[in-house]
């Protein structure tokens, strides 16, 4: 199956101005998630970025870059319109969806997105380990699963606040993956009265009866929202460097 891996990034977070250019350990941050892209060799890996100074950026190291609307309301509809601009679309099976502000991710946690899909999801998503100074956080979203026992589960719940049960609770990972098809048919659907509410896209393809499956991983490093999680990410840089 021929996979395509897409990084959605934009200049203008609310939280952190400027994130995918902010440099941790004297790199940009979209350069670590890129190159974790290319290391886990699964295929091809394209930035759709919102701005011109991230596509010379990477297309200035070699990398291919597609320039979507800033306006766009997600990540998965900047990745559905790069997507659409790539030549021979028609010939990838599987799409990732790799934020851009993950660059302590590993490739071989990248990889593992692909999991659901190889048993028959619609999409894939991740989900890690719960910490205790997590649960009341509306800031970290949780997803419920069903496991089988296959290790793969299916998601039946995602939320910010704090649920009323934590049994198969988990901190969930912004990664996905779509088939073609489901990506396709994701972009098609309106926003659901959860999504609205909840403001979390995944209960698009959940109200619509679209299947996400989820696999476990235990330690899936933090994405980068705030100046507290880029001091984290410099401090655990710095520390692998000095190891190799």
């Amino acid at each position: 199956m021929k996979t395509i891996i897409l990084i959605p990034c934009r200049m203008a977070s609310v939280r952190l101005p400027g994130k995918p250019m902010i440099k941790i350990h004297n790199i940009p941050m979209i350069q670590h998630v890129w190159q974790k892209a290319i290391d886990s060799d699964i295929g091809e890996v394209v930035v759709a970025c919102a701005e011109k100074e991230i596509y010379d950026f990477i297309t200035n190291l070699g990398g291919k870059a597609i320039i979507t609307d800033p306006k766009l309301q997600s990540g998965t509809d900047r990745i559905h319109t790069a997507f659409m601009q790539i030549e021979d679309n028609n010939n990838y099976d599987y799409i990732i969806n790799l934020q851009g502000d993950m660059p302590l991710i590993r490739p071989d946690q990248i990889k593992k997105v692909l999991q659901p899909l190889e048993n028959n999801y619609s999409i894939g998503t991740l989900a890690t380990s719960l910490q205790s100074n997590e649960i009341s956080n509306p800031n970290i979203t949780k997803v419920k699963v069903s496991w089988d026992k296959k290790n793969v589960g299916q998601a039946k719940d995602f939320f910010r606040l704090k649920h009323h049960t934590l049994k198969d609770v988990y901190h969930h990972v912004g990664i996905y993956s779509f088939t073609k098809k489901s990506l396709l048919n994701f972009v098609k659907l309106p926003r659901s009265k959860n999504e609205k509410l909840l403001n979390l896209e995944q209960y698009r393809a959940m109200d619509s009866g679209i299947s996400i499956g989820v696999i476990y991983d235990e330690n899936i490093p933090i994405s980068i929202d705030t100046k507290e999680d880029l001091i984290t990410a410099e401090s655990i840089i710095r520390e692998n460097y000095e190891k190799n």
